[in-house]
């Protein structure tokens, strides 16, 4: 299984050939050294960028203030940060979190936190605004409703998720919550200044390059599957 996410590519320079037959005369040994040097830069820069690559910045969140799956004791903290009109986000939530709660959150070994990363258009911030308001009416209904969010995602590319769905998705999920106070909240953007605060400190403080993306005790993890991200976890927990 591949959970897939919005990563941004740069165009890489590539070395020239030059063939034998349109070089210089007498330009054979320059042409070399110049190779030589070439070849102990390229191993130089592919040095520095595995030794950077492997002491990633590890990075301290506020927990308290994020919603919460598992034990707040738990050895590893994993931190997700998604959209909820992300696809991969919704892979995430439906295929692979069913097995972090079987094998690492119901043990009391991970606590699972989300933060918000609403970059994809306009639905993602009302659903954004809708969920933090269930988490402030009552943190208990945050997380079925976050699975109903995405059980119930719509297209990517259409305005699926208007403030009238999010209520009706809360209804639908029975929560314990008053879907009236839902509305205005959503009405009146609560909860918009956190989710701004989220997206600042993706963008320009993680560099984050898409959803969803996942801190295991504050440090980012690479993943395309559910066994990286096992991995990863096992490894903290040693």
């Amino acid at each position: 299984m591949l959970l897939g996410q919005f990563n941004s590519s740069k165009k890489k320079k590539k070395f020239a050939y030059v063939p034998p037959s349109k070089q210089k005369k007498g330009s054979g040994g320059l042409i070399w050294l110049t190779i030589a040097f070439a070849f102990i830069a390229v191993v130089i820069i592919l040095g520095i960028n595995n030794s950077s690559k492997d002491s990633k910045t590890l990075y301290e969140f506020n927990y308290s203030e994020l919603p919460r799956l598992g034990d707040e004791k738990a050895p590893v903290k994993l931190v997700e940060f998604g959209d909820y009109t992300c696809g991969a986000c919704r892979a995430f939530s439906v295929q692979v979190k069913p097995d972090l709660v079987k094998d690492f959150i119901e043990p009391g070994k991970v606590a699972l936190y989300f933060a918000n990363y609403a970059f994809i258009g306009p639905g993602s911030k009302t659903a954004a605004i809708a969920a933090e308001s269930v988490y402030l009416q009552n943190p208990d209904a945050f997380w079925p409703y976050n699975d109903a969010i995405y059980a119930n995602q719509g297209d990517e590319q259409t305005l699926w998720a208007t403030p009238e769905r999010m209520v009706q998705i809360a209804k639908d999920a029975k929560l314990d919550i008053d879907f009236d106070k839902l509305a205005s909240d959503i009405d009146a953007k609560v909860g918009e200044d956190k989710i701004d605060d989220q997206k600042k400190l993706a963008e320009q403080t993680l560099n984050i390059p898409g959803t969803p993306t996942l801190f295991v005790n504050g440090q980012q993890i690479e993943f395309k599957s559910y066994g990286d991200i096992k991995a990863a976890i096992e490894s903290k927990l040693q």
